[in-house]
């Protein structure tokens, strides 16, 4: 639909596990598999307008990680909201320039400062 439509976004959600040791052996592949995906989804689609990109969000309180925290093995004092990563998604659905941004990572936070948005309070 967005070859045909010329104009769209696939957006992986991974995380900092793709650059360095989180977890397991198998997260952080599974999540460097994910960066590479957006990084050829986004060659192979450029001549069709469809942008594709990897996000890096920072701890979210997931039921996962809220469990861990009541457990005492995670600090969620800094932990994002998955609507911080939903209002990434649309500021970059909503760029007219979106495809400067295809085929890379994006850090929620610093996106955030680029397009203005915050978590919920």
């Amino acid at each position: 639909m967005m070859v045909r439509a010329k104009h769209g976004l696939i957006v992986n959600i991974s995380s900092p596990a793709g650059g360095q040791y989180i977890f397991s052996a198998s997260y952080g592949v599974g999540k460097a598999g994910m960066d590479r995906l957006a990084k050829d989804m986004a060659h192979e689609l450029k001549p069709h307008g469809v942008a594709a990109v990897s996000l890096w969000p920072g701890a979210v309180k997931t039921e996962f990680v809220m469990e861990a925290a009541k457990k005492g093995n995670m600090d969620v004092s800094k932990a994002e909201s998955p609507i911080f990563t939903g209002r990434a998604v649309v500021a970059l659905a909503s760029d007219p320039k979106i495809m400067e941004k295809s085929g890379r990572v994006l850090v929620v936070a610093e996106l955030a400062k680029e397009y203005g948005f915050k978590d919920e309070a």
